[in-house]
């Protein structure tokens, strides 16, 4: 596929431009055609398969301290009612680049900003690492740097997106789970997407109030609210080989 086109395809090809869409009942956001672009993200949960590639291309693009993440799949054992089997369910979560950000008004440096093609970012030679953000942000989606010593979250991998690329995340994903582009671009795929599912289409919290940017499709109901939401599973180490020397 030819680099013109593929970007055509992301909605990535007016990178120069910046600006927002309004999001419309059940937080499926309107096309503003001629509008400058609005990125988010779409992941459809009966394409992940629980395997971590987002979690560790993130960490390594981004050079995240270990322990930490901007990316992660949480699994979590659900039963559904009436039967009698569980099942593992993976739960991809990073920064939902709210239209209403939670960790923006809190923050009393302002080092926190939010581009006007809604990706939210942070200016680490502002931020006096005082948590606020952290803790506002109902998504869990920020965390102290231990190493540089100011809040981390996911940018959308902007530096990738200047650059005509799409994020690591989104690139890695073995099982196309991620759609991520330009949400006013008529022709993007998650535009086309998006749309073809309105009625699908879930968001992590609605009831904050924050209107996030990144949409699941195959959600299941109990992740939908924050209370409902449960812990998830320890992570599944290898187990250890036996030496047979």
């Amino acid at each position: 596929m030819q680099r013109r086109k593929f970007l055509q395809l992301a909605g990535l090809a007016g990178m120069a431009g910046l600006g927002l869409a309004a999001p419309v009942h059940g937080g499926v956001p309107a096309l503003e055609q001629g509008r400058r672009p609005r990125y988010g993200m779409l992941i459809d949960l009966k394409k992940c398969v629980g395997c971590q590639a987002c979690t560790v291309s993130c960490c390594m693009e981004n050079a995240v301290p270990p322990g930490a993440f901007r990316t992660s799949v949480g699994e979590y054992a659900l039963k559904p009612q009436g039967e009698e089997r569980m099942y593992i369910a993976p739960l991809p979560r990073l920064c939902n680049h709210c239209k209403e950000p939670a960790c923006l008004p809190v923050c009393p440096v302002k080092a926190t900003y939010q581009h006007n093609n809604g990706i939210v970012v942070i200016d680490a030679s502002a931020c006096i690492g005082c948590g606020f953000c952290v803790q506002a942000c109902p998504y869990d989606a920020r965390f102290l740097n231990r190493q540089t010593r100011t809040a981390d979250k996911c940018t959308f991998c902007a530096h990738r997106l200047e650059a005509g690329l799409l994020p690591v995340c989104v690139e890695s994903c073995v099982g196309g789970a991620r759609l991520f582009g330009d949400l006013n671009a008529p022709d993007s795929l998650i535009r086309r997407t998006l749309d073809a599912h309105k009625d699908a289409l879930k968001v992590l919290y609605p009831e904050k109030g924050t209107e996030p940017f990144v949409f699941y499709l195959h959600l299941d109901d109990v992740f939908v609210a924050a209370d409902s939401v449960a812990t998830p599973m320890s992570p599944r180490l290898p187990q250890q080989e036996e030496s047979h020397a």
